[in-house]
């Protein structure tokens, strides 16, 4: 099933996600790495491969799980093979048909709606028990508005875990210089960041709008959203033997993202 309500929260907005709407289309399009459906592999274990950490409990079944700006044909496919009720949410119409796909070949239930991650108003408030969420929040200038829109369709109690691009990460410099990776951006980055060539490697995706989000925004955006975040992991990608300029070698010096665990606060008893 798919529907198609495909807003954004304000101009920039809309304009920044009909970009990235048609730059993932393509990058689906090309099979690119973050655009390929789970393997065989990947299907014998579902949830261990979407959750290590055990963020979720150890067992999503009947739980009502939101996908966001997650198409592609992995996380909703896997966790409706673990058991969860599942919505996926994507800007790209040709991600989500990759989802559409998967879901028909595993026989597996899967409800897919094409929309900006920061204006979700065809989803109901309260209407999920967790929302897991790749990195994709630089891809839209306002990540406050993504996490108020989260913890609306959020219950109370839920569980919110989220990854993003590090803004260290986002600063520096993809290859190597003479005196190593540099910070070559400012902190404060208004405006989205200079796109990158044809060959972005895998910290930023060729063609798409990205947006530096500093930490007070993530984290303090979360908090602020009616949020308690309960962890907060770095995943290392660092390699010791990685050659000089290589993703593993870079890894030594910068980590790329963050995951976060968070939970929606209860809501306050009226007095």
């Amino acid at each position: 099933m798919a529907d198609s309500h495909f807003l954004a929260s304000d101009e920039d907005g809309r304009d920044a996600a009909r970009h990235n709407a048609a730059a993932w289309d393509r990058l689906a399009r090309e099979a690119a790495p973050l655009a390929r459906p789970a393997t065989d592999a990947e299907f014998r274990d579902p949830l261990k491969q979407l959750d290590p950490l055990g963020w979720l409990g150890g067992d999503v079944r009947g739980q009502r799980i939101l996908c966001l700006a997650a198409g592609g044909g992995r996380q909703s496919a896997l966790y409706a093979a673990a058991g969860a009720q599942v919505t996926v949410v994507d800007v790209s119409g040709e991600m989500l048909a990759l989802d559409r796909a998967v879901a028909r070949e595993r026989g597996l239930s899967v409800r897919a709606i094409q929309a900006s991650m920061d204006a979700l108003p065809m989803l109901a408030a309260d209407e999920f028990d967790a929302v897991v969420h790749p990195v994709s929040t630089c891809y839209v200038p306002d990540v406050q508005r993504v996490f108020r829109e989260v913890a609306r369709v959020l219950r109370p109690g839920g569980v919110y875990v989220s990854q993003h691009k590090s803004p260290v990460s986002l600063q520096t410099t993809l290859a190597p210089g003479p005196h190593g990776y540099a910070l070559v951006q400012p902190y404060y980055q208004r405006g989205p960041l200079p796109p990158v060539g044809p060959h972005g490697g895998r910290l930023r995706e060729p063609g798409t709008r990205e947006y530096l989000h500093r930490w007070e925004e993530l984290i303090g955006g979360i908090c602020r959203a009616g949020f308690i975040v309960e962890d907060f992991v770095e995943p290392v990608h660092a390699k010791q033997d990685a050659a000089v300029g290589s993703h593993g070698h870079r890894g030594q010096f910068v980590a790329p993202y963050v995951r976060i665990k968070a939970r929606r606060r209860p809501r306050q008893a009226a007095p």
